[in-house]
């Protein structure tokens, strides 16, 4: 007994020369992101304000180091 394969459909792509494609026909993959949060404005700010704290240092430090840089560059120029 010989197994048949499957043969796989060959999908054909057509270039329409449209940059943006129309998904509207497309069922919703997600329908979690179109509802709204049912957190409070103090556990958004909480949150919001952790992350900010968790990046204020690194923020800092590239900012530093940035200011640094520029003035060794302007102290090369201003003595050449």
């Amino acid at each position: 007994m010989k197994k048949e394969k499957k043969q796989k459909e060959k999908i054909t792509y057509i270039d329409d020369g449209r940059t943006i494609a129309d998904m509207s026909a497309l069922p919703e993959r997600h329908p979690w992101t179109k509802r709204g949060t049912t957190s409070s404005f103090r556990e958004i700010w909480r949150t919001y304000w952790s992350a900010t704290r968790m990046m204020l240092k690194p923020t800092l430090v590239a900012v530093g180091f940035l200011l640094a840089a520029f003035l060794i560059v302007s102290l090369i120029f201003w003595l050449l």
